[in-house]
């Protein structure tokens, strides 16, 4: 029923990982709610239409309701929404920002947002990121990495691509270059702020093989709209072992704009 409901009364968008089902149900939830207090105050509108009409009530009633109905109501609208906060909204968020899958069963990947794109980087051959500062970042060296650090050397970075395996966590280390940027995959039910300065983890678990669009959803410039041009694609692990291995032939190189 909540599938059938999103799908075909929200249309709501595929959704391709696993964690983007609480979404998916909080959003429903929510929604089931809007049209219940909906419905409820078209009849209450009616009702009163009808029970306050000058033809029923010739001479005006300055005292008004005496019941404490209006006041049940409220509560008990109150109540619900303080079930779905406490029961679903926050379990939700403290899942998402808590409860981290461990980084040695995930993929693990860098991402810097910038005008207008994004850059992806991925631990080379040898499975351990280059050490990385602030003050190395240049418009050649987006990620910061030491030059004098070789586990930095065999590192990959690609431009506006990211791939991924099938039914392994994946997580993002999202940063921005210049900008506050928003990293939006909406099949994953993925939105996270990039922040200049600030390293901050997202992660989601795919479940569909797939091509799927990335968007920032923040208004970050004359080009956001470009910011549409990267892409996240899903694929088998032997698939991604081939797609890593043939980038990694060129690993330390920058496969930029």
């Amino acid at each position: 029923m909540k599938e059938w409901f999103g799908k075909y009364i929200l249309g709501l968008p595929p959704l391709a990982s696993e964690n983007g089902q609480d979404v998916d149900n909080l959003i429903i939830y929510v929604h089931w709610l809007m049209i219940a207090l909906f419905i409820g105050w078209i009849i209450y509108f009616f009702y009163a239409l009808h029970r306050f009409s000058s033809s029923r009530n010739p001479k005006a009633d300055y005292v008004g309701v005496r019941n404490h109905a209006s006041s049940y109501i409220e509560i008990a609208v109150a109540a619900i929404e303080a079930v779905l906060l406490v029961f679903i909204a926050v379990p939700l968020w403290a899942k998402a920002v808590d409860k981290f899958p461990a980084a040695s069963e995930s993929t693990v990947i860098q991402v810097v947002a910038q005008q207008f794109g994004w850059n992806a980087r991925y631990a080379g051959p040898d499975g351990i990121f280059g050490r990385q500062d602030m003050k190395f970042v240049t418009a050649d060296n987006k990620f910061g990495v030491d030059p004098a650090d070789p586990n930095g050397k065999d590192d990959i970075q690609i431009w506006n691509e990211i791939h991924v395996p099938i039914g392994k966590p994946v997580i993002i280390y999202l940063s921005s270059m210049d900008v506050i940027h928003s990293l939006k995959i909406i099949s994953m039910r993925v939105c996270q702020d990039a922040i200049p300065g600030l390293r901050i983890p997202v992660w989601f678990k795919p479940t569909q093989v797939g091509r799927y669009q990335i968007n920032c959803a923040q208004l970050c410039g004359n080009g956001h709209a470009a910011m549409t041009g990267g892409f996240l694609t899903v694929e088998s692990q032997a698939d991604y072992d081939k797609w890593l291995k043939s980038k990694s032939n060129s690993a330390g190189s920058t496969s930029f704009e």
